[in-house]
């Protein structure tokens, strides 16, 4: 029987393979590394400067699979991974989303998991994502042998919506987005954050990348002043 399975996972690997190549899926999207540097300013960590690696894996026309990478000058750094199964609808397509993200924030010696799963839509001007996620911190220099604990938020709203000027496979684009998510930070539910992107593409296979965000804070107590800015430019490599 192993012999059996062995012998047709080798008969149907190039076909798959083949046929997934072919399929780049919704958008024409493609393997790919992406590279940016940003300035950033919130009132926590002031001035500070950041450099993200992302990786996008298509594997097929069902599934995908990005990585993400965070280093900040604040010494702050984020590590995040989404799975993502995909499937087709008669506009656009629906998506199952898990994102397990990691912040160890070093010049505060506390560490911050947070773990989500959403169900989302989107078509070539609109993407909406809706789902719930969890939290837990803790202090690096917390005692075994005392009585304090770590912190957990077991039920945060995740909520996300993306509206674009062009269709997504268009060589340039713009978008405007507001969410309480980004692709380093899971915020409560009254903590949205506003977004702007844009990219144009050089060639097939190079990208250039902008974006731009604004975090207020007090939104939801009708109170709003402002926190933090993100800029944001880069490039994408598409194979």
């Amino acid at each position: 029987m192993k012999k059996l399975l062995c012998a047709c996972c080798i008969v149907l690997c190039p076909f798959v393979f083949s046929w997934a190549a072919a399929n780049p899926g919704f958008g024409n999207r493609r393997y790919s590394l992406t590279v940016m540097g940003e300035y950033s300013y919130n009132t926590a960590w002031l001035h500070h400067g950041n450099l993200d690696i992302q990786a996008l894996m298509p594997f097929n026309h069902y599934f995908e699979m990005e990585t993400k990478l965070q280093f900040s000058s604040a010494n702050v750094y984020t590590g995040a991974l989404q799975l993502r199964p995909k499937f087709e609808v008669p506009v656009g397509e629906m998506f199952l989303e898990t994102d397990i993200m990691y912040r160890a924030l070093a010049r505060n010696r506390i560490g911050d998991i947070t773990a989500a799963l959403a169900v989302g839509y989107r078509m070539d001007y609109v993407s909406v994502t809706l789902g719930v996620f969890g939290r837990v911190m803790d202090d690096w220099d917390r005692s075994m042998h005392t009585n304090d604990s770590y912190v957990v938020e077991p039920f945060n709203l995740l909520y996300r919506l993306e509206v674009f000027c062009r269709p997504q496979n268009n060589p340039w684009n713009l978008s405007f987005m507001v969410s309480n998510t980004d692709d380093y930070q899971m915020e409560r539910m009254w903590q949205p954050l506003f977004m702007v992107g844009a990219w144009y593409d050089v060639t097939d296979h190079w990208r250039l990348d902008f974006g731009a965000q604004c975090k207020p804070t007090g939104m939801f107590h009708l109170n709003a002043t402002f926190y933090g800015a993100t800029f944001r430019t880069g490039f994408t490599y598409r194979f």
